[in-house]
């Protein structure tokens, strides 16, 4: 079921420019399957009118805390018994401040005051309104009556200035949304993915890589951090933006991946996942020089070593810690699955035939087999890339419970 099936969020909506972004928000949750509540302040509908949010929520959009249409005058009260989440996005300034000290003298903020379950704080303002002390100590102070933020970004702000202040990207306040409401079944574990293609460079212009894209260690570097983790990514050349909140270390060679993934697992992880496509061989000798055809031959002959493996040295090196493995595999996948299960002695092995229908690098969904080490196969059916990493770090949860963090 999606994720967002049957669940409902109140928007709340305040007067700042980035105001008409509130829209899109609203847009991406209905499509996913939340019902939207809007409440705005007075000042929103200076920038959006009443009947644009109407339109795209579906539902009857509350401004006026003295509404005649209000039957018993507690529409703040009766909204937040039936939220899920809170959202306020834009959140201005002046709104922060409000929200701090606890006022409630319009619908917005007792909407807020009222509410008792999770809120998320979307800031937009200029950037000196945002740097200004007293919106730092406002925000120090929700942060620590529980109230999550998505900080604003940098870049070019309405007023024609450049700073940080812009309202966060629609997708990481939906992503923010969902992390909020999901489960935290890894909470307090520092898990360490890698993710995407090595690139082994012949010369400067040239190099030896593979067709992965990145998007199943992407998808479970999200899961993982909806689940509450403290992620480490270390992924090589991908074209795709990795989610808010992990640790980013891009790498470009499987030595480098290989040196970063030691470097973070001895640190101190709960776990591994390495769903990485390491380039298994590397030139003995790069040249210096792009490598020119020779006009006496139709050939080139090239020595290439053995890449350091770094899911074996994990492997051997956990010491409580549960690493997982991925196998892409093009044909007798199960068989070549169960060799290297063994011959690598990780805790769960992934893998996908590429030959298989709808699986594979670049794709959407995947179809796979999780192996593990206690001789237990699962067969999943074919599931999108996010599904099945929800269901990995289920099962990774699992087998964290109650086993000691590595280091």
């Amino acid at each position: 079921m999606n994720f967002w099936a049957n669940k409902n969020i109140s928007l709340i909506v305040s007067g700042g420019i980035a105001a008409y972004r509130a829209c899109d928000l609203i847009r991406i949750f209905r499509k996913d399957g939340a019902k939207v509540s809007v409440v705005t302040t007075k000042s929103a509908l200076e920038f959006v009118t009443e009947l644009s949010f109407q339109a795209l929520s579906g539902e009857h959009v509350n401004s006026d805390l003295f509404s005649p249409i209000q039957a018993d005058g507690m529409d703040h009260i009766h909204q937040t018994k039936t939220s899920d989440l809170m959202v306020i996005a834009p959140a201005t300034a002046n709104l922060i401040a409000k929200m701090a000290m606890g006022l409630a003298d319009d619908l917005a903020t007792a909407t807020i005051l009222a509410y008792d379950g999770p809120k998320l704080v979307a800031p937009a303002m200029n950037s000196r309104m945002w740097l200004n002390p007293a919106t730092q100590r406002n925000v120090a102070q929700l942060k620590q009556d529980g109230v999550q933020f998505i900080d604003p970004q940098s870049g070019s702000l309405a007023c024609g200035e450049d700073g940080e202040g812009r309202l966060a990207p629609i997708e990481h306040i939906v992503e923010a949304a969902q992390s909020a409401l999901s489960k935290k079944i890894l909470a307090g574990h520092r898990i360490l993915i890698t993710a995407g293609p090595t690139h082994e460079a012949l010369d400067p212009v040239r190099y030896i890589s593979n067709h992965s894209s990145g998007k199943m260690g992407l998808s479970i570097c999200r899961a993982a951090l909806y689940a509450g983790a403290e992620v480490v990514l270390i992924h090589g050349p991908i074209n795709l933006e990795p989610p808010p909140g992990a640790e980013l270390h891009p790498v470009t060679s499987a030595q480098e991946m290989y040196d970063q993934s030691m470097a973070a697992w001895e640190a101190g992880c709960s776990g591994a996942i390495l769903t990485a496509a390491v380039g298994d061989f590397r030139p003995v000798q790069q040249k210096s020089d792009k490598i020119k055809k020779n006009s006496d031959s139709d050939k080139l002959t090239m020595e290439l070593t053995v890449n350091p493996d770094i899911l074996a040295t994990l492997a051997a090196k956990k010491s409580g810690g549960v690493v997982v493995g991925f196998a892409a595999e093009t044909g007798k996948s199960l068989e070549r699955g169960r060799e290297k299960m063994a011959r690598k002695n990780c805790d769960l092995l992934v893998i996908n035939d590429l030959m298989e229908p709808g699986s594979g690098f670049a794709t959407d969904t995947n179809r796979v087999t999780l192996l593990h080490n206690s001789g237990k196969e699962e067969p999943w059916p074919l599931l999108s890339k996010d599904k099945v990493a929800e269901k990995l770090i289920q099962t990774i949860a699992t087998l964290l419970n109650g086993v000691k963090q590595n280091g």
